[in-house]
């Protein structure tokens, strides 16, 4: 087994591509070591001292690491650990995991704005963010302001304010006018 490494626009954060799917569809987020139990693969990556934060993606996982530890003496040990795990023919994610689309529902008056929203993140956004080992999705919309969820190499990266700024929100104002601002949650 070959597993590739991609840097991403965070520096703390290094995308893996094992060759093979890593998720069916949609994405999983580990923040920290505690949400992991619903991953195989995520809580033996977290066993790994210096790993803050795990996700996956349809074919790669990004991991996020302390600002103490330098990626050439991380990198082996968490390559190993990818690879011990898709030999061993465990699963991913667990049996009660369900894929879903990572949006937020959305009910009310602006359903067909929020709905608008989602497509444009869906078809525009999230393709471009996964070549950096990221995710975003839709969080929220309130008279007038997109609240999304950054995730993986996106959360906590140095550009992700002026991704949202001068990237999506100047793109969700060109094509839906009632948007005025996109800001981000945690």
């Amino acid at each position: 087994m070959f597993i590739q490494t991609e840097s991403t626009p965070n520096p703390a954060t290094l995308k893996f591509l094992p060759g093979q799917n890593v998720l069916e569809m949609g994405t999983a987020d580990f923040p920290t070591a505690d949400t992991a139990s619903t991953s195989p693969l995520a809580t033996r990556l977290f066993a790994v001292d210096g790993v803050t934060g795990v996700f996956f993606g349809i074919d790669f996982v990004t991991i996020t690491k302390t600002d103490e530890m330098e990626w050439d003496h991380l990198k082996p040990s968490l390559l190993g650990a990818i690879m011990e795990h898709f030999q061993s023919g465990q699963p991913v994610m667990g049996a009660d995991h369900q894929a879903t689309s990572g949006h937020a529902e959305h009910t009310g008056e602006d359903g067909v704005i929020v709905g608008q929203i989602k497509e444009l993140l869906d078809s525009r956004v999230r393709p471009a963010v996964a070549q950096d080992g990221g995710d975003i999705t839709f969080h929220g919309f309130d008279r007038g302001v997109v609240y999304l969820h950054m995730q993986g190499a996106c959360a906590g990266c140095p550009s992700s304010t002026l991704t949202l700024k001068m990237g999506i929100e100047n793109l969700l104002r060109h094509y839906i006018p009632e948007v005025t601002e996109v800001r981000p949650v945690a």
